[in-house]
């Protein structure tokens, strides 16, 4: 309905709460338009949810039904003109309040103002309370929540007036003051000749009934402009927030044009910003590379220094012999244990021996 899902008129915490409900899954179960009716004349109260966990009533379960069914205008015209089961016409009524437009809704509401029949109506607390259909109808064309369901919202009858498309309302009063007038203007003093004597029957009557009848002509004439005031009074409302709507979404316009020229600047600006942190990113790592650089220039060019002076250092200076001198004399006293031991011996048999005995700490064999 409207493009989207009818469903989604009821919220989802409700929603969720008559899907998991006992009454909707077995009572509920494979309805059709045709059988919702045996349903509706079963009920017995009308109300939204109640107790500590906010259990859903049969009613609300059936007006969740039919939103999900979506029966046919007609149907639902002829549920609220059905007179024989008040609770029928409440769910009509509610349902046409929740899915029709303000012309419907004030067509076929409006009449139900005269039906002063008693309805049970299901408090929150559990309890019951008494109350009338024509102050349901009410409810639904002045409240904008009823049964714990957020009620579209709809024009204003004046509004709806005013462009052509509803004819003003006319009350059932209305015809009753007609008829009262009518008698007012038949009842005017009349001469009547009875026994040959002038006489007024009418003017025989009190002069505290004439009074009275003043009263009542004048009390009449003061509703009906005082009906007339409060018309007026309510036109200069309506167009009073008819004003105040256009202004606060001329304010919302604004503020929104305002945050996205605002965001559009702080990007900007971030963008900026990111750009010069990169060129100051770059600076600094050229500059730290030129350190570098000179830091390794630097160390090279000591340790070519240290070379030439090393250099220089060892070509001014002789080089030294006395390492060369002890190795000989160790050398010599080498050759002269091996002269001694006899292990030196031409006669390799003789050596071997000799180097046996050596390692046996006795003297070498002499030949």
């Amino acid at each position: 309905m409207r493009g989207t899902n009818p469903q989604n008129l009821v919220e989802k915490i409700l929603r969720s709460k008559i899907y998991q409900n006992t009454y909707w899954k077995e009572q509920c179960f494979g309805l059709t338009a045709e059988t919702l009716v045996d349903k509706a004349m079963e009920l017995d109260h009308v109300g939204g949810t109640y107790g500590g966990n906010r259990k859903p009533t049969p009613f609300i379960c059936l007006v969740m039904k039919m939103l999900q069914i979506q029966p046919d205008k007609e149907i639902v015209v002829e549920f609220i003109k059905n007179e024989d089961y008040k609770y029928v016409r409440v769910l009509g009524a509610f349902y046409l309040r929740l899915t029709g437009t303000d012309i419907d809704v004030y067509r076929y509401l409006e009449p139900l103002y005269n039906d002063y029949r008693k309805l049970r109506q299901k408090l929150a607390d559990g309890h019951f309370s008494l109350t009338h259909v024509d102050e349901v109808i009410d409810e639904l064309l002045t409240k904008d929540y009823s049964c714990d369901i957020a009620l579209p919202r709809i024009k204003k009858r004046l509004t709806i007036e005013a462009i052509g498309a509803l004819e003003p309302r006319k009350s059932a009063l209305e015809d009753d003051f007609e008829e009262e007038e009518e008698k007012d203007e038949d009842d005017q003093p009349m001469d009547i000749d009875v026994g040959g004597h002038e006489k007024d029957y009418y003017h025989g009557q009190s002069p505290s009934r004439e009074r009275g009848r003043d009263r009542d002509r004048d009390r009449k004439r003061d509703s009906h402009r005082h009906r007339d005031r409060d018309h007026d009074r309510e036109y200069e409302r309506d167009y009073e927030y008819d004003r105040r709507d256009r202004d606060r979404d001329r304010d919302r316009d604004r503020d929104r044009d305002r945050d996205r020229y605002r965001g559009r600047d702080e990007r900007d600006y971030g963008r900026d910003r990111d750009r010069r942190d990169r060129d100051r990113g770059g600076r600094r790592r050229s500059r730290s590379r030129s350190v570098s650089r000179d830091r390794d220039r630097e160390r090279e060019r000591d340790r070519e220094e240290r070379r030439q002076r090393q250099a220089r250092e060892g070509s001014a200076s002789p080089p030294r012999r006395e390492d060369e001198k002890p190795k000989k004399k160790k050398e010599k006293e080498k050759e002269k244990k091996k002269k001694d031991d006899g292990t030196d011996h031409p006669d390799p048999e003789i050596a071997e021996a000799n180097r046996i005995r050596a390692s046996l700490g006795l003297k070498p064999l002499k030949l």
